[in-house]
């Protein structure tokens, strides 16, 4: 009861922040007549059709984490049917979008009932799994700094900017707020812990989740189709690459940015969808401000209206598959046990 009562916490505190992120982007924006037109603007004349081809991308690159998922049950001796791996990882992100983490537990099971496989066997092979999107997302920043270490200077002074508020200006009530207030549970998280004396065990989860990162990579020393396994890899996270890239071409504004640019709003962007459930408002968020801070500086209207079409586009995607799924999961194994007992 009392772990479930401190998820819905944690989980209500970090919708918090997504919500609270939205708030201060619009509020921003619409406080300002000129920005409030741009903002406008930027979303009435958008490409809505580029929906298509991100559609098939990110579609594609689901359908290539289905089989990398595969490959890591193999050793294991399980090689479950690749619709319903497909079928349980699009479901999986849908619960995602309402309950954090309840995703991976939901495939789990699926795939338990519906190919025999026991779940508690093909648990680890979700660790496993989230340790190479780690290491991934890792080479992502890499890549940023080699390619955009302007943008990464330029991300350090701008957030020393906003903790100390602008020398030229006077920081405004809101920047004011915000530090008081993470102050204020910076402050509070610490003696909670020192009082509860559960530091100790806060950083002993720490170090477990290191282990587990560490033994999730250490699988794939036994993995029989490794190549394949790396390629599948690189090949989403291209395809990731690529899917922010044409959603640039989506508002006039940053239409013509480039594979540089993409590299660096994937990385930044992909922490906001990390940060709050399915990324609601961190990732507009941290796509704008990477935009702002380019050499040719995407105004933060053009950069949020981007932000947000490239995240909707994800939400509804992972809706719209998810639930077709979701209907042809049933479907697909009442077919197959027929077609057996033939």
């Amino acid at each position: 009861m009392k772990k479930s009562l401190g998820n819905i916490v944690k989980y209500m505190f970090f919708l918090g922040i997504g919500i609270f992120l939205v708030w201060l982007s619009l509020h921003k924006i619409m406080a300002n007549e000129k920005e409030r037109t741009e903002f406008k603007n930027a979303l009435a004349n958008a490409n809505y059709w580029l929906i298509v081809p991100v559609f098939a991308i990110l579609s594609l690159s689901h359908l290539l984490r289905s089989l990398r998922w595969r490959i890591l049950m193999q050793p294991m001796g399980y090689a479950p049917s690749l619709p319903n791996t497909f079928f349980a990882v699009m479901i999986g992100y849908m619960a995602n979008l309402a309950v954090p983490r309840l995703g991976e537990v939901l495939k789990c099971t699926l795939l338990a009932k519906y190919e025999k496989i026991p779940a508690e066997k093909i648990v680890g092979t979700i660790v496993a799994e989230r340790a190479f999107d780690v290491l991934s997302l890792g080479i992502v920043f890499l890549l940023a700094l080699i390619f955009q270490f302007d943008v990464v200077v330029a991300s350090y002074h701008h957030l020393k900017e906003f903790m100390s508020g602008n020398p030229q200006e006077a920081a405004s009530p809101i920047k004011k707020i915000v530090l008081i207030v993470l102050a204020v549970i910076a402050v509070v998280l610490f003696i909670w812990l020192l009082v509860t004396r559960r530091f100790q065990k806060f950083l002993h989860k720490g170090k477990n989740i290191l282990l587990g990162v560490w033994e999730g990579l250490s699988t794939a020393s036994r993995l029989k189709q490794k190549g394949l396994f790396a390629f599948y890899t690189i090949a989403i996270w291209c395809l990731y690459l690529v899917g922010t890239w044409i959603g640039f071409y989506a508002t006039s504004g940053t239409a013509g940015l480039g594979i540089k640019e993409a590299i660096s709003c994937l990385a930044f962007a992909s922490i906001g969808m990390i940060a709050t459930p399915g990324g609601i408002g961190a990732y507009a968020y941290l796509l704008a401000k990477t935009l702002e801070l380019q050499q040719n500086s995407i105004p933060n209207p053009i950069g949020y209206a981007n932000g947000t079409l490239q995240w909707f586009a994800q939400f509804i995607i992972i809706l719209v598959v998810g639930f077709v799924c979701f209907i042809l999961l049933p479907w697909y194994n009442k077919k197959k046990i027929k077609s057996s007992i033939l």
